[in-house]
């Protein structure tokens, strides 16, 4: 949920997903597949904490990743009503996520970023605590965001630069190749690589990338503190 990419390739998309979180946090379940309220499957981990998430896959190829924190750094506000992680599920189990979006009340939950990859068109959503913010970006574009909660903008803009480079020299990279991307990028500052780890008291647990197109739709999950790798998918209509 703190460094999200996202590489279109043709009929397909990869997107990946680091996720970093304290010492003291439960280890996530590995990711399963689950029938929502409204009839849809999602494959997704599950934070045992609050039961939510931060990544899933829908059976239809959309796709949804959460990052903490808005546009800059917050002051919790404790408590807070509902966890992000479950209020990105109330999101994107609905039919249609951008309108869940604009119309869930948001009050006492904490500052969140949603990316949405739904029907082939991308957007991003924030939430900053007072106002929601819907931008639709250009899904013909790589990206890259890191969460602001954890890396300040000098930070995000040399992590985009590394991802940058790295799509120069890898032109048409696999699923593979963007999850050591995820695990390897850096300049061996531990505190900002892609790989984070601050005094082992805040790290990066898992890494998650998903391939979503015509023929593929694929989760594979990097458990990084049990060292175990899981593979989950969809048939779609062309296998």
């Amino acid at each position: 949920m703190c460094t999200v990419s996202f590489i279109p390739l043709g009929k397909k998309v990869l997107i990946c997903s680091n996720r970093d979180e304290k010492s003291t946090r439960a280890i996530a379940y590995k990711p399963a597949m689950v029938q929502t309220k409204s009839g849809s499957r999602l494959i997704f981990p599950k934070d045992p904490d609050s039961g939510g998430t931060w990544i899933a896959l829908k059976e239809t190829g959309d796709v949804a990743i959460l990052l903490n924190g808005a546009f800059e750094n917050h002051i919790p506000e404790y408590p807070y009503r509902r966890s992000r992680g479950l209020i990105f599920l109330d999101i994107f189990e609905s039919k249609d996520p951008i309108h869940s979006f604009n119309t869930l009340l948001l009050n006492k939950i904490e500052p969140f970023t949603l990316v949405l990859f739904i029907q082939g068109v991308l957007h991003i959503c924030r939430w900053n605590g007072w106002n929601k913010y819907i931008e639709q970006l250009d899904e013909r574009l790589a990206h890259i965001w890191s969460s602001v909660t954890l890396y300040d903008l000098p930070t995000r803009e040399k992590r985009a630069k590394w991802f940058t480079q790295w799509l120069e020299r890898n032109t048409s990279p696999t699923i593979l190749d963007l999850l050591s991307f995820h695990q390897f990028a850096g300049d061996g500052n531990h505190s900002t690589d892609l790989l984070m780890n601050r005094d082992n008291k805040l790290y990066t647990v898992s890494i998650t990338g998903i391939v979503t197109g015509d023929t593929e739709l694929e989760m594979h999950y990097l458990d990084l503190l049990q060292h175990k790798n899981y593979l989950s998918s969809f048939l779609t209509h062309a296998q």
